[in-house]
């Protein structure tokens, strides 16, 4: 008999209790917050799915490692652990650890851009979008058409259009791309993954035209899982062998350690290049610390060096991808808009489908992702024309094609009955959809935007 049903490959051994507030507590909260929840207070919320980053569980490898933290100010052991890790792991020659992923996109963006220059990338990312237009640079999107449109089942949605990234080259000249910015998983395109045939094909292409990639791996590992499933000829091999390859086409990643390394806080810069290394380990002690701890503690080190090895597990990693599946395709059930395919760390609610008859500047996804938390105190966060700002040089809105709401999976931190109660709940506002009418932005940082903004209902 063939079996189907799989279970969370770990035991609990440690819980933290969850409140719900009443629908009238949540709806004052929700008012007090903006309406932006990213404004709520953690104690409010009864299933936190904002995001995936910082959130995740430690298991008991990675806390008995944290006894272990070598405190000292320069040279801790934990730093050559972690080195010695990466190494193995993503084989990068050199490596400069920082407080997490945007301290590197910060270092590596003053590093190679100079104003005027031009970074092609398979879809924007906020922060590393932000470093760069800080940098001087500006933003090309060169991912594949399929990434724009939430209905399509392209397996590999966060390939990268070769002839859109030629095209470009041609047009500025190499001299003007410093690197092309490729992440993987693709977190704007809803977590979709870049084939190794792609990224094999991305580095003939640059190595031609004498331009580097730079890898954001702060889902590498996620991305490794679906080469696995899904492209020919990597059913057999193992995930860390299959994440070794992907790296090995690039030239450098920065590293988000809150994601795919099962930590709390940490991140770094991992680079090939002697010359950048050296002027990476300088500007760090500037921006983050020492270049042995990069603003973190010699345990936060440890702790992400150890996660580095559970990451790439066969068991842990399936069941993080499933459990994604399992919310989306229960979403699914109940008729939700949902893109697809399901990602690796999110299930990405259709803000454009879901509500059709509230206008893009009217704020369709935070409007369904503060309802979402009025009616069941599930926090989500939004992933549309919020996030994506202002043009800096029109300052008018960005009005992406991808107008979503991110459900972010925390690794090891709910079992499938949360899922149970998240689908539920989104299903019940899709029941009362006609009943919102969108919402007005009254509060406006200058730089990105969308974690301290706030709204206000818009009447019906």
């Amino acid at each position: 008999m063939e079996r189907k049903a799989w279970a969370e490959p770990y035991r609990i051994k440690m819980v933290e209790p969850l409140r719900m507030l009443s629908r009238e507590e949540r709806e004052q909260k929700l008012s007090e917050a903006g309406y932006n929840t990213f404004l709520l207070r953690s104690e409010d919320v009864y299933i936190d799915l904002l995001t995936d980053s910082g959130t995740n569980a430690m298991s008991d490898y990675q806390w008995a490692g944290m006894m272990l933290g070598d405190e000292a100010y320069a040279g801790s052991r934990n730093f050559y652990y972690l080195e010695a890790n990466m190494q193995k792991y993503y084989g990068y020659k050199y490596l400069v650890p920082t407080h997490q992923g945007r301290g590197a996109e910060h270092l590596i963006s003053r590093i190679l851009i100079k104003p005027g220059d031009f970074i092609p990338g398979n879809m924007y990312f906020t922060t590393t979008r932000q470093h760069q237009e800080l940098a001087g640079g500006t933003f090309v999107d060169v991912i594949i058409d399929e990434a724009h449109d939430p209905a399509s089942t392209h397996p590999f949605k966060g390939n990268v259009d070769l002839d859109k990234l030629e095209s470009l080259i041609k047009k500025v000249g190499a001299e003007k791309v410093p690197y092309v910015s490729l992440a993987a998983t693709v977190n704007m395109a809803g977590g979709q993954p870049v084939s190794m045939e792609n990224v094999r094909a991305v580095r003939e292409l640059t190595a031609r035209y004498g331009i580097r990639v730079i890898l954001d791996a702060t889902r590498a590992v996620e991305n490794a899982f679906f080469i696995k499933e899904r492209e020919p000829g990597y059913q057999h091999k193992t995930i860390a062998e299959i994440l070794k390859e992907f790296c090995s086409y690039t030239d450098g990643c920065t590293m988000s350690g809150k994601k795919d390394l099962l930590v709390n806080i940490g991140g770094f810069l991992a680079v090939n290049d002697e010359e950048i290394f050296q002027q990476a380990r300088n500007l760090v002690v500037v921006y983050e610390g020492l270049h042995t701890y990069g603003g973190l503690a010699g345990r936060d080190l440890e702790a992400m060096a150890r996660g580095m090895e559970e990451a790439v597990q066969e068991d842990y990693i399936r069941h993080r991808v499933l459990q994604v599946r399992y919310l989306g395709e229960k979403l699914q059930q109940h008729g939700v808009p949902i893109v697809v395919p399901i990602g690796g760390h999110a299930v990405f609610l259709d803000a454009k489908r879901f509500l059709p008859h509230i206008p893009q500047d009217r704020f369709p996804a935070q409007t369904l992702a503060a309802a979402i938390y009025a009616d069941s105190g599930v926090r989500s966060m939004e992933r549309g024309i919020v996030s994506a700002g202002r043009d800096p040089k029109t300052g008018d809105h960005r009005y992406p094609k991808l107008e979503l709401v991110r459900l972010t999976i925390p690794r090891r931190v709910y079992t499938n009955a949360h899922m149970d109660v998240v689908a539920e709940s989104v299903a019940a506002v899709y029941q009362e959809r006609e009943k919102l009418s969108g919402l007005r932005m009254v509060y406006e940082p200058t730089y990105l935007r969308f974690f301290q903004a706030r709204f206000e209902p818009l009447a019906s």
